[in-house]
């Protein structure tokens, strides 16, 4: 089932002044990649100054996805895992159960916000999450996403529409990391990645997605 028909929806507040009075959160479970980017882009060509923003939590099935500049294959010969273009930014990643997705349907332009500011504040976000595990994590210049030590943990992809923008953010929280053994992750050669669970830390993605959900209210509203 898409996006645009699922009903688990819970409201909360959003910054003062702002057009809409309260922001729409959709937890969806697990969905196919291509059928929820095709939610993404009709919802976003529909909406209109008046348009509540959204945000869909969500898992996704084993896809590895590229951005509009990205051409990367996974070295794996006869790889198992579909590959998939996507119109966000950013180079190849991969998704799988056991990730937390977050897509940010948003109109930047009544949020009075530029891309790169909601870039820092989505990177904030996940540093605060990750802090209350204990977790130090870090953002880096020029590298979207948040690091801990030298291993990427969440990364982050955006695009942007008419000043709306959609797509948004993965946080590795307990999945088999093996796969992106088979890509250079987010363009970037070498680069180790790394989980909430190969921290350490045990918590279930539904703690996980809660805990992200308290985050967000108190950093957004």
């Amino acid at each position: 089932m898409g996006p645009e028909t699922q009903a688990n929806r819970s409201p909360l507040p959003w910054r003062p002044g702002a057009a809409a009075d309260s922001l729409l959160v959709r937890e969806l479970g697990i969905c196919d990649y291509q059928t929820t980017v095709a939610s993404m882009q009709s919802f976003t060509k529909k909406r209109d100054q008046d348009t509540q923003d959204e945000v869909w939590l969500l898992q996704h099935h084993r896809v590895f996805t590229r951005g509009v500049s990205c051409c990367q294959q996974p070295s794996h010969r006869d790889c198992p895992i579909p590959v998939v273009d996507s119109d966000r930014g950013g180079q190849i990643t991969y998704h799988a159960p056991g990730q937390l997705v977050a897509y940010f349907l948003f109109d930047l332009r009544r949020r009075s916000l530029g891309i790169r500011q909601f870039v820092s504040l989505l990177e904030t976000l996940l540093v605060e999450v990750l802090g209350s595990y204990g977790i130090e994590a870090v953002c880096r210049t020029g590298a979207p996403g948040v690091y801990v030590g030298q291993a990427k943990i969440a990364a982050l992809g955006l695009r942007v529409h008419r000043g709306c923008c959609y797509h948004g953010i993965s946080l590795n929280v307990d999945l088999d990391l093996g796969p992106f053994d088979w890509i250079d992750p987010c363009g970037y050669a070498g680069l180790a990645v790394t989980s909430v669970a190969k921290q350490g830390v045990e918590a279930s993605l539904a703690a996980v997605q809660t805990n992200f959900l308290d985050q967000l209210q108190l950093s957004f509203v």
